[in-house]
């Protein structure tokens, strides 16, 4: 037996144990940061040691270190389940080890990436003329695409940000909703717009963006303008009216941008398409691999209409680099990065793994589980649901008092079913509430995985009610 083989074998027989035991895991690792740290703080080696017994230490580390995302009742964030097609794609995309930045010296993965590109935008029925770059994750993709809304818009009134650079230039104005995720200020700051220079839209209960305020707001403005909509609000799933939101970019001569690093997958569905109507009018979309499509860590997809405003604001090149030609696609085109794993793979992979019907069914029964899990939590007394559960997130409060008391008892039940381990939640802030935040994004959760984590939630409740009435 080669050395690869036996090591590769070994790693793989880890990762196999890992996988058939998940299910059955505790919801959160019962080994701490520290303890690691302790036990893994040692000088730097002054010698090598043989890859095999790397292998079994890091094995041995991880042992109750894990937390079980991949598991069927991890509901604290958005993400998927990382499917065993993803996770042995990414074991041969590694294994290859293909700098896929050019299609001359990598052929297979630039051409898996570029039909991987091709199946996106027919399955998400976005503009087909479109170009996809295949990103970290959605907050790279949200700054690659916002990257190329820039220089579009600074472009049509005569200024070249790619060139010039930003001193100088005519001031973009970018309008964002009120209720837009965290990483989308991250993404901003690092094209150089800083987050006190972005006008905040109203947007109504359920986070979703006020058109009428909207265009009050654009139209006291000139010059170069981006809009950023979302399809899928973090905590309630809501989506933007984009046909209406469309129509006032269109008039501004603005730049429509939608962060929908998950709800942009319903538009992949029959049920719930309906929510993404006007989504295609849109000049740049976002949105994850290792959400809703299951791929292993880490993809993104950043998504523009305008290919050849993305290729300007990415493209790089160099003596040493192959030639540049003309109507080829050169993956690094659409992407800041040079050195980069072959995404478009694994995302191949899931494609083929569930077909179009498999994603809209996998996709739709998440949002019937997690209708499911609301309507078992919302029967019992003093738990309230906050939100319309339009897809796969939910919301919850406890109790009936005033605000202060009702993120005390959310604390509670929180830090009880973390502490049971049947499943694994987690908290946020929504409007005057902390909230205990449900998110169901794995393929693997079925109806008896939410009928045993809405039944430790409702026993978690009537045990801090116990306790306070004492």
């Amino acid at each position: 037996m080669s050395e690869f083989r036996a090591l590769f074998e070994k790693a793989a027989g880890y990762a196999a144990d890992y996988r058939d035991a998940v299910s059955g895991k505790p919801s959160s690792p019962h080994v701490t940061y520290e303890d690691i740290l302790a036990r893994a703080s040692v000088a730097v080696p002054e010698t090598g040691i043989a890859a095999d017994a790397i292998i079994d230490e890091l094995a041995a580390l991880s042992k109750d270190a894990l937390m079980p995302i991949t598991g069927p009742r991890f509901f604290a964030w958005v993400m998927g389940s990382s499917h065993p097609a993803s996770v042995a794609t990414d074991f041969l995309v590694a294994a290859w080890g293909q700098n896929t930045a050019f299609h001359g010296p990598t052929p297979l993965t630039s051409a898996i990436e570029a039909v991987a590109e091709r199946w996106l935008l027919d399955l998400l029925d976005l503009p087909r003329e479109s170009a996809i770059g295949f990103s970290t994750g959605a907050t790279v993709a949200n700054g690659i695409c916002l990257a190329a809304a820039r220089t579009g818009t600074l472009n049509r009134v005569g200024w070249d940000p790619d060139a010039d650079g930003l001193f100088g230039a005519p001031p973009v104005h970018v309008l964002i909703g009120a209720d837009a995720h965290s990483s989308l200020y991250s993404s901003l700051q690092l094209i150089g717009f800083g987050s006190r220079r972005l006008t905040k839209i109203a947007t109504d209960d359920q986070g979703r963006m006020l058109p009428s305020a909207l265009e009050a707001e654009i139209g006291k403005l000139s010059g170069p303008k981006i809009v950023i909509a979302q399809a899928g609000q973090i905590n309630t799933g809501c989506f933007d009216p984009f046909t209406e939101i469309a129509a006032i970019t269109k008039a501004q001569d603005a730049w429509l941008h939608v962060d929908g690093a998950f709800g942009l997958w319903a538009r992949a569905t029959g049920s719930r398409r309906h929510l993404t109507d006007g989504i295609e009018l849109a000049d740049s979309w976002c949105t994850d691999g290792h959400k809703w499509l299951q791929m292993s860590y880490d993809c993104g997809f950043a998504i523009v209409r305008d290919k050849d405003a993305l290729a300007k604001a990415m493209t790089q090149w160099s003596t040493y680099l192959p030639s540049l030609q003309q109507g080829t696609r050169d993956p690094s085109n659409y992407v800041p990065e040079l050195s980069r794993r072959a995404r478009g793979v694994p995302a191949w992979a899931m494609i083929k793994a569930y077909g179009r019907q498999g994603i809209a069914e996998m996709v739709e029964r998440c949002c019937d589980l997690t209708v499911r899990f609301c309507n078992r939590l919302s029967v019992e007394p003093g738990i309230n649901l906050l939100n319309d559960p339009v897809i796969n997130q939910a919301v919850f409060s406890f109790g009936t008092g005033d605000a202060p008391s009702r993120r005390a008892n959310t604390e509670r039940v929180i830090a009880r079913v973390q502490k049971d381990g049947t499943c694994f939640v987690g908290g946020a802030e929504w409007r005057d509430d902390w909230a205990m935040r449900f998110s169901l994004t794995s393929s693997r959760t079925t109806e008896a995985d939410v009928d045993m984590s809405a039944d430790a939630i409702i026993a978690a409740w009537r045990a801090v009610q116990a306790s306070i009435t004492k």
